[in-house]
């Protein structure tokens, strides 16, 4: 039993410091241009966020490893386990808690200040931020703990009569217990006046989990369940509305020297913004125009891409065009591979045939790490259809630090409920363990928030988000995108 903690515990380290080394590896291949070799604090916390993220996600698997040391015991206290899980859950999620709603906001804050600002001053505003944060979210945690910070334990009172042993045995599936009659335990008969309920103070960082979960699940079922439609979908759509052939070198002039024209406005359009910004103009208005212009700027970029794509340049410029055509044939393999996790999501959502199943180490991992990706896939194709919030999207060698920032919030906000959406789909994989005891008795027995589990309130809108998000595609999904903004390429 040593040899096992022992050999748990040094996978443990090693897996921390892999993810730690991809995460370093996405960031700087992910960054942008302008952000190399500065926003140093930034980019720590997105390596810290990712890694929290991504270590949250594989702790269930070594949740249900550190059972396994004390398999052969009659009971648990019988051996001591390799990790103390309940405790590591509840520092990662508080520290999920810290990043998502202190470190995150600061660091977004003081990346998005006034340039033209001394550090000093953009420091003082950005912590002025972050303390409103801090103060406004103390209050509510401590209002809410303080009145209904308390779980609720149904409970039967089962008590039974000795028999005597019988002169033959006769059990059978149904004839389980002992004696005549109703062939049932006397215990089992127990009425049902016996039912009392068991009310108990749970501890803060439970609760802070508790409400970080609620949080994160109101996200997770609106943007995980568009984003594990329009993940796949968005792949193999790609490579039905992918160009077809190469223009011809007038074509790309005319087409360029359009882009050209409207880059120059874009660019009078973000000037405009800086000087209203720098007069203290920061109404509702403004902050409209601001992310108008950032989908417009969006938008741009998209056309120059595809631009690029449809005239390839350069002496290797057959090879680059043989290239996108690969790209567009990985894309669509990978859209059916993730089509068909995304209807086997949905299918274990609705019928959860996997909850009598035993599912591996690797899958359970990929299944949650897919999830996380239909979030932020989700997200991006909210933010550019509504423009409800600013879009963040992620691109390879040309991503800022703030959506950096901002995905990294948003996937840690989501990796608890994905936990406990885990946890609760795969309960006969994740039984006994810690992160059960968290986020099954204790999360779905708080007042107020037990309801929400008790009727399945997230997991019917996430059912019904997907859904219609497939409808969307199957009906607009295979049409050729068409300018739709004055900075969009020309038809």
């Amino acid at each position: 039993m040593g040899d096992f903690n022992l050999a748990l515990l040094i996978v443990a380290i090693v897996v921390c410091v892999i993810v730690f080394l991809v995460n370093v590896y996405l960031l700087v291949n992910y960054q942008h241009p302008d952000d190399k070799n500065q926003a140093y604090f930034p980019k720590f916390v997105v390596v810290l966020g990712l890694s929290v993220a991504a270590i949250s996600i594989l702790m269930l698997p070594a949740d249900v490893a550190n059972r396994q040391a004390c398999r052969h015991a009659i009971y648990n206290g019988a051996c001591n386990l390799t990790l103390p899980m309940k405790t590591l859950w509840l520092v990662v999620y508080i520290l999920d808690a810290v990043l998502v709603f202190f470190v995150i906001p600061f660091a977004m804050f003081y990346y998005e200040g006034d340039q033209d600002k001394s550090v000093g001053k953009r420091i003082r505003s950005a912590l002025l931020w972050m303390v409103t944060t801090a103060i406004v979210c103390a209050l509510i945690l401590g209002i809410l703990y303080g009145l209904v910070g308390k779980v609720d334990f149904t409970v039967r009172h089962l008590s039974s009569s000795t028999t005597a042993f019988p002169s033959s045995w006769s059990l059978s599936n149904n004839q389980q217990c002992l004696g005549n009659g109703a062939r049932q335990c006397s215990a089992y008969l127990a009425s049902p006046s016996s039912e009392k309920t068991w009310t108990m103070r749970t501890t803060f960082p439970e609760y802070v989990v508790a409400l970080a979960t609620i949080v994160g699940s109101v996200l997770f079922s609106i943007f995980g369940g568009v984003g594990i439609a329009c993940l796949p979908l968005g792949l193999i759509f790609s490579f039905i509305r992918r160009p077809k052939a190469v223009i011809t070198r007038s074509q790309y002039i005319k087409e360029a020297t359009e882009l050209g024209k409207k880059a120059k406005e874009l660019k009078k359009a973000a000037e405009s913004l800086h000087q209203e910004e720098r007069s203290g103009a920061k109404g509702r208005k403004f902050r409209k125009n601001v992310k108008s212009v950032e989908k417009e700027l969006f938008q741009l970029e998209e056309d120059v891409k595809l631009l690029e794509e449809m005239y390839p340049q350069g002496e290797q410029a057959e090879t680059t065009w043989a290239l996108t055509v690969l790209g567009y044939l990985g894309k669509l393999v990978l859209g059916i591979l993730g089509l068909i996790v995304s209807v086997a999501w949905l299918f274990l959502i609705i019928y959860l045939l996997l909850l009598s199943g035993l599912l591996g180490t690797v899958a359970f991992a990929f299944f949650c790490f897919y999830l996380l990706l239909a979030v932020i896939a989700g997200a991006t194709m909210l933010g550019l259809r509504l423009v409800f919030f600013t879009i963040h999207p992620m691109k390879w060698g040309a991503t800022l630090m703030n959506s950096f920032l901002f995905n990294v919030g948003l996937i840690l906000l989501c990796s608890i409920s994905v936990i406990q959406f885990c946890s609760t789909a795969f309960a006969y994989y994740a039984q006994a363990t810690a992160a059960q005891e968290i986020f099954g008795h204790t999360l779905e027995s708080l007042r107020g928030i037990k309801y929400l589990y008790k009727y399945n309130v997230f997991q019917i809108a996430f059912v019904i988000l997907a859904g219609l998000t497939f409808v969307y595609y199957l009906i607009f999904g295979w049409r050729r995108r068409k300018p739709s903004g004055r900075f969009q390429l020309s038809s």
